[in-house]
């Protein structure tokens, strides 16, 4: 009976063996024959990582001590304040560039460092169309220079920063941050003299970095400390918003170094009295000329200074002037902007309207 067990018992050892041999033998030849039948899970453990972002710190500390807040005054009032910063120093003299706004109609002009140093200033030039002033303080006085950048190496989405004094010195060397949003934009603003206010158009950088009242003057600055262009206008409406403008540094440049140099910066004329044909067309003296002309857009020609190359060159009241240079003049803002790139001496190509026709004539600049 013993006996009996022990070969049931080693028999169904045996089947086990078998069947597990079996079963293998019949699972590698899925394997083999099957290789895709049955999916790969791969389980894969990820890191856990911190991000920092250390922003543009060193570019901002490079340029930061050689910003000024502007303060001017008139008959001893507190009259208007703006931005300014450190462009070089020579012979012991240090120079700023600010806006021509910001120290326009002053009688004294104040400047105050990130040491809470104030200094008065002397006003070195200005010069309106630019929208340009310099200002100039002893070389003692200095604590940074500014490094002088190029806005024609700058590209689109590019980091750049302002620091201002927005809010009348209330958030003095404030630094907003932004990029390049475009380059040439043509804006047309008033630009201030006194008590004359004169629409021109400025070829300006847009940026969407933040431009408040009191960062008019102040460096535009890429993501290497260098300055690119000076904050110089904002467009402000419930429908707009981080639309910022600054003057390229290269125009600042040109313009500064002639104000240094004693020299007065020169521009071409025309020699005319003009109006815009949006703002004429119902004037009676026009309303015809402007009818005939078949035009919503363009410069009416209403007198003649003397001497002036426009009426040598044939020009008479009531033309119609509708391009310059082959460029639409929608307005005496753009007549302005096309006839200041010209120099004393250039020939200027006007496309006028007259008796409801159009014609070209060749005008040879003289000085304004």
């Amino acid at each position: 009976m013993v006996e009996k067990k022990k070969n049931t018992t080693l028999r169904n050892g045996l089947i086990l063996i078998i069947t597990f041999l079996l079963g293998m033998l019949a699972l590698y030849g899925i394997f083999y024959f099957f290789p895709n039948i049955i999916g790969t899970t791969v389980t894969k453990v990820e890191k856990d990582v911190t991000v920092t972002d250390e922003g543009i710190a060193e570019a901002v500390e490079k340029v930061y001590d050689s910003v000024v807040v502007v303060n001017t005054y008139v008959d001893g009032q507190a009259y208007s304040s703006g931005t300014g910063f450190v462009y070089k120093t020579e012979d012991g003299t240090a120079y700023i560039l600010t806006n021509n706004h910001v120290i326009d109609s002053a009688d004294d002009v104040y400047v105050k460092f990130t040491d809470e140093t104030i200094v008065k200033a002397e006003v070195v030039g200005s010069d309106v169309y630019s929208d340009i002033a310099v200002l100039s303080v002893d070389e003692d006085y200095i604590i940074a220079v500014a490094e002088i950048g190029s806005s024609e190496d700058a590209r689109l989405g590019d980091t750049v920063f302002a620091i201002g004094a927005p809010l009348d010195n209330a958030y003095s060397w404030s630094v907003t941050r932004g990029i390049v949003s475009g380059k040439d934009r043509l804006v047309e603003v008033e630009l201030t003299s006194g008590n004359t206010k004169t629409p021109m158009i400025v070829n300006t950088i847009q940026t969407d970095a933040a431009i408040n009242n009191g960062n008019s003057g102040g460096p535009l600055a890429n993501s290497n400390g260098e300055v690119i262009g000076i904050t110089s206008i904002k467009l402000a409406s419930s429908t707009i918003e981080g639309m910022g403008f600054a003057i390229p540094i290269e125009t600042a440049v040109e313009y500064a170094e002639q104000l240094i140099n004693g020299e007065e910066v020169e521009r071409p004329a025309l020699g005319i009295y003009m109006l815009d044909v949006s703002s004429a067309y119902f004037d009676r003296n026009y309303y015809e000329i402007i009818r005939e002309a078949n035009v919503t857009s363009g410069v009416i020609v209403t007198d003649f200074e003397e001497n002036s190359p426009a009426k040598q060159a044939g020009l008479e009241v009531g033309d119609i002037i509708v391009k310059v240079d082959g460029n639409d003049v929608p307005s005496n803002a753009y007549l302005r902007y096309y006839l200041y790139r010209h120099n004393v001496g250039d020939e200027m190509t006007l496309t006028i309207i007259r008796d409801g026709k159009e014609k070209d004539i060749k005008v040879m600049l003289t000085e304004s």
